[in-house]
Order: structure tokens, then C-alpha cells, then sequence
């Protein structure tokens, strides 16, 4: 018999939706051994009909997005009830990815940025979002906007993990055929740091002199790009995308997620560019050196903020 598939759309930009069409032509291999059940962004299915549905009577259920509304946290709770195994599905789903970047601020102050003081949004009134207002004669309802971004395994258990942002075709392929034959490892992805797939030309000993922002050089596109002191996070990041982005002359953000042995991403390669700075400088010259690295959180935490800062270090308005 077919498995029975379904998609969720939590927080998110889409990308993670799209990627499952990635695999292009792979896509009707999957379709002969599986029946899509759910999935918002393609099909009209309504929630109420997953709620009629019996108990672990879906397969396989991809969740991609973050928790930051009160409806991705109640679907995340009804699609586990339904699912016989429930996939993080994308960066946003397993680590909180860009978006989780938010826990840095209040839901307060992100209204405040959001609607009071972005010059693209006309708002003279000061009109803030209202979980429920009337119109007419009717009372429209949205979404509580939660206090800050959860990681779906914050929420409930889930059963293994597909990484990226989006996850590459290559791993979604893997993945996908691994699963409906009921065979998949906690994580998917390749065990080695992302360096030991990149054809990059590596010297036998890097020296870091001065740091570099993407935008401010034109990267040689054969060289390392911690040789051209240009900060690429593939030392401290799970293999299996191929390398497709410093094959495309720009560095690895780090987007796979830690490697198998590492539990701090960030720290790791924090330690790995420290060893790498030139060994005649000194102390203060060393300082100097990592003081021009802008936005530590965003360039070493890019895609696991929401896991580096839970409930408990957020100016949480509850």
C-alpha cells in the first residue's frame, strides 16, 4: 500500500515547500509510493479534515517553518498526533534558522520596528495586530503571535531531521526514499564538515591577517575562503549539500547545522578561526582582528539563535 504523506507550512518564507519540487523529475518516483494527504500550499484541505483523521493514520509528515504563531504551535501538536513520523523538516523546523534571529527582541519591539517605525508602512493611527477585531458585523481572528520563535522539537518529539535552508534536492531525494521504505537515521546529512566536500584549493596551513564581509572583495573562486580572510562556516558544518554555495563563490552561512561530533556550531568555529589567526600577532593586535567581525549572532548563530536562546534569555513580555 501507498504511504500517506503530508506537508505543514509553519513559519517560514516557503522555500522549504518548494524544495520538495527540487528533485525534479524524482518528485514522480515518490508520487508511485505515496498519497498526499495534506498539504496546504498545493492542495485544498481544510484543518478540520485533519482533525477528523484517525490517530497515526498519516505516514509521514513533513513540518518546515518554525512555532511562532499560536496556530503553527496547535498544528504542530495535532499533525504529531496524526503522524506515525514526524519530520523537522528545514533549518526554520530544526534550529529556528534567520527567523529565530527575532528571540534577540521582545514581541513588543518587533511590533514597534514592524509597524510604528518602518518608513514603507503608512500607519498613522499607530493600529498595532489584534488577535481579534470586528469589522462590520463580523469578528475576525488571528493568530496569537507568541512571545518568541520555538524549534518544533520545543514543542513536541519529533523522529529525525532533514537539514537546510531549504534542504538540498540531494538530501531530500535520500531522505525521502529512505522514509517511505521505513529505514532513516535521527539526522540526514553526511557526517564530515562541509570543508571535506568543497573543491576549494585548501593550503596546508591558513593564516588570517584581516576579515572580510562578502560584499567588500571579489572572492577567487578556486581559493579557501578563510585564506582570502573571508569567514565561511564549512569547518563546523554538516556535510551533504554538495558544497553549493561556496561552488557558487559564496561562503558557507552554516546552514546545515553543526557536524555530528560538534554541539556548538557557533563556538566551534569561534575556536577554529582563533587557531587560524597569524601566529606572530600579538594579543592586542589578535583583539583588534576579531573586533571587526560584525554581528557575532548572526554570522555564528545564523540558523540556531531559537536553540542558543530559549525562553529564559529572552525579555519574554509573559
Amino acid at each position: 500500500m501507498k504511504k500517506k504523506l503530508a506537508m505543514y507550512w509553519g513559519a517560514g518564507c516557503g522555500g522549504c515547500d518548494v524544495s520538495l519540487l527540487g528533485i525534479h523529475e524524482g518528485i514522480l518516483d515518490v508520487l508511485e509510493s505515496v498519497d498526499l494527504v495534506f498539504w496546504p500550499c498545493a492542495m485544498d484541505i481544510k484543518y478540520e479534515d485533519v482533525k477528523k483523521m484517525k490517530d497515526k493514520s498519516i505516514d509521514i509528515v513533513l513540518y518546515n517553518g518554525g512555532i511562532r504563531t499560536a496556530e503553527n504551535e496547535e498544528m504542530a501538536k495535532l499533525l504529531r498526533k496524526k503522524a506515525k513520523i514526524l519530520v523537522a523538516y528545514g533549518s526554520c523546523a530544526s534550529e529556528g534558522c534567520v527567523i529565530g534571529l527575532a528571540n534577540l527582541s521582545t514581541r513588543e519591539e518587533i511590533f514597534k520596528t514592524a509597524y510604528l517605525q518602518n518608513e514603507t508602512t503608512p500607519n498613522e493611527e499607530g493600529v498595532l495586530p489584534k488577535e481579534k477585531v470586528k469589522v462590520d458585523s463580523e469578528e475576525l481572528e488571528l493568530p496569537e503571535f507568541l512571545p518568541y520563535l520555538k524549534t518544533l522539537d520545543q514543542v513536541v518529539p519529533i523522529d529525525c531531521v532533514i537539514p537546510g535552508c531549504p534542504p538540498p534536492a540531494n538530501v531530500v531525494q535520500t531522505a525521502l526514499t529512505a522514509l517511505i521504505k521505513g529505514e532513516f537515521p535521527k539526522e540526514f546529512g553526511l557526517e564530515k564538515a562541509l570543508c571535506d566536500e568543497c573543491p576549494r584549493e585548501k593550503p596546508e596551513k591558513i593564516h588570517i591577517e584581516k576579515f572580510f564581509r562578502p560584499h567588500e572583495v571579489i572572492a577567487d573562486p578556486k581559493t579557501c575562503f578563510l585564506e582570502q580572510g573571508i569567514i565561511c562556516m564549512g569547518p563546523a558544518t554538516r556535510g551533504g549539500c554538495g558544497a553549493e554555495c561556496p561552488i557558487g563563490n559564496f561562503p558557507c552561512t552554516g546552514c546545515m547545522g553543526p557536524t555530528m561530533k560538534v554541539e556548538d556550531q557557533g563556538a566551534s568555529m569561534i575556536s577554529a578561526i582563533s587557531s587560524l589567526l597569524d601566529e606572530e600577532m600579538s594579543e592586542e593586535e589578535e583583539q583588534e582582528i576579531l573586533k571587526k567581525i560584525e554581528d557575532v549572532i548572526g554570522t555564528f548563530y545564523k540558523y540556531r539563535a531559537a536553540k542558543l536562546l530559549p525562553k529564559g534569555r529572552v525579555k519574554d513580555e509573559d
